[in-house]
């Protein structure tokens, strides 16, 4: 399996999709926002056009008010990759959400506890009324090894552990196993310097603007998906809300979605750099496309 990874607005969608033309490969998407039906221009989901050229999977799985977990995103995504090796083709794991990428790869064994919606919805309104670092702090003092791999902000994963706390009486990071994979493994992260990495991500953020991010937004909400979801809680969706309800102008809104996504970069690349087993190649000048591809020729090619 090839996993290809690195921060938002890296490049890593378009090289994902070269790769599997140049190696017969198949994408296993790693985002936990594209999970979600309905939402595309906000998690800039790979258009159809894209998807008849190569096959992705792991999107649109469920719809924003359905409940999706870790555990469900590992148990899919492994089921597709023994399918892609049955069609003789290459699996490619390729996103941005750390905690995808790195629970397939180093194969984690991850709580199965079912979800509680009664709890959920306490500790969702308590972080919409207080704020989420409050939950945050609880989570701090009753698991800190997991407090410090979940940003203050992420509202859906601090209510998660503290699901899994409660749930079990146990820290959350302890429940945390891994069993390493049985298949060779060629990891490919994509990195910038940080200046042009941010430029790149305000310029996706006015694109969205512009291709009709308000208007997904304001759909889904007039469609009974609140803002109070977690799924709604992603970058794009929370400020563009906050637009649509009168907190903010619609300036107002596109620097805080720049801020927050610089934020979200800082976060990826404290997760990214921990991979010391990966190739990584920058993309700040140059073109990854020839140093990827020979990679993962190489790779493919070599038997064991």
């Amino acid at each position: 399996m090839i996993s290809l990874f690195g921060p938002t607005a890296v490049g890593k969608s378009a090289l994902a999709i070269e790769l599997c033309q140049a190696i017969g490969g198949e994408i296993v998407t790693a985002d936990s926002r594209q999970v979600y039906r309905y939402m595309d221009i906000g998690t800039d989901k790979p258009t159809l056009g894209q998807r008849k050229g190569v096959p992705h999977h792991m999107i649109d799985l469920v719809d924003p008010d359905e409940s999706f977990t870790l555990a469900l995103y590992q148990e899919g995504a492994n089921r597709v990759i023994e399918e892609i090796w049955q069609r003789g083709h290459v699996p490619v794991l390729a996103g941005g959400t750390p905690l995808y990428i790195n629970a397939v790869t180093e194969g984690w064994t991850i709580p199965r506890v079912e979800p509680d919606r009664e709890l959920r919805r306490e500790l969702e309104a308590e972080a919409a009324e207080t704020g989420p670092e409050k939950l945050h702090e609880r989570l701090r003092q009753l698991d800190p090894q997991a407090a410090q791999n979940i940003l203050p902000s992420n509202t859906r994963r601090i209510v998660r552990a503290l699901e899994v706390i409660q749930q079990t009486g146990r820290p959350i990071s302890e429940q945390q196993t891994k069993v390493a994979p049985r298949y060779r493994q060629l990891k490919i992260g994509l990195h910038c310097e940080r200046a042009e990495l941010y430029k790149r991500a305000d310029e996706r953020v006015e694109r969205e603007v512009k291709d009709g991010l308000v208007e997904e937004v304001a759909s889904l909400h007039e469609h009974g998906y609140s803002f109070d979801l977690s799924s709604m809680s992603g970058l794009g969706y929370r400020q563009i809300g906050d637009y649509l309800l009168g907190r903010a102008t619609l300036e107002e809104a596109k620097q805080r979605i720049k801020w927050d996504t610089h934020a979200f970069v800082r976060h990826q690349y404290n997760w990214f750099r921990r991979l010391n087993d990966a190739h990584w190649i920058d993309t700040t000048e140059a073109d990854p496309r020839g140093e990827a591809i020979a990679l993962a020729g190489e790779f493919v090619m070599r038997e064991t």
